[in-house]
């Protein structure tokens, strides 16, 4: 198992001799006891990288070792806390908010799924915690890196692999 760590305050992020600058959300860190959904806060602790969503035509594949699938076009995640299926890939249209995957920007064209409020949800406490492209700001509780350094840094990551997020 090795450790993708980001230091929020320096707002880098390293693997091995790999590092890179990387953005967190708008509202900084903030220990996961204390997430809610909404608050732009990315979360601090260690969590497993649960897998890779890919948009087609955009990123190769070859290289990787997670598990990974190509986003579908009715791909969505739930951020509604009444939502059953709260931080959970849902099928769009849905009943209750849910973000789309398939976003007009290229942010979404590389998502790694965090492991953080998902063993099981806790209602409120924060969805869709995603390690993926740059949007030039600040996210919404995300860790986002340029896309050539995620490119550099996707095919070393194996299954096992971890995000340790630090203030």
């Amino acid at each position: 198992m090795s450790v993708i760590r980001v230091d929020c305050a320096a707002g880098r992020l390293t693997f091995g001799e790999l590092a890179m600058d990387c953005t967190i959300g708008r509202g900084g860190a903030r220990p996961a006891a204390d997430k809610r959904e909404g608050d732009g806060c990315t979360p601090v602790g260690l969590w497993p990288i649960r897998g890779v969503l890919l948009r087609q035509g955009r990123v190769e594949s070859s290289d990787i070792h997670l598990p990974w699938r190509w986003i579908r076009k009715s791909d969505g995640w739930s951020d509604d806390s009444a939502d059953p299926a709260y931080n959970r890939p849902v099928r769009l249209p849905r009943a209750f908010s849910a973000e789309s995957l398939i976003r007009s920007d290229d942010a979404y064209d590389v998502i790694m799924v965090l492991g953080y409020n998902d063993a099981p949800p806790v209602a409120g406490q924060g969805s869709a915690i995603f390690f993926h492209l740059s949007e030039g700001r600040p996210t919404a509780g995300c860790v986002a890196v340029e896309r050539s350094d995620m490119l550099r840094l996707l095919p070393l990551l194996r299954p096992g692999d971890r995000m340790d997020i630090r203030r």
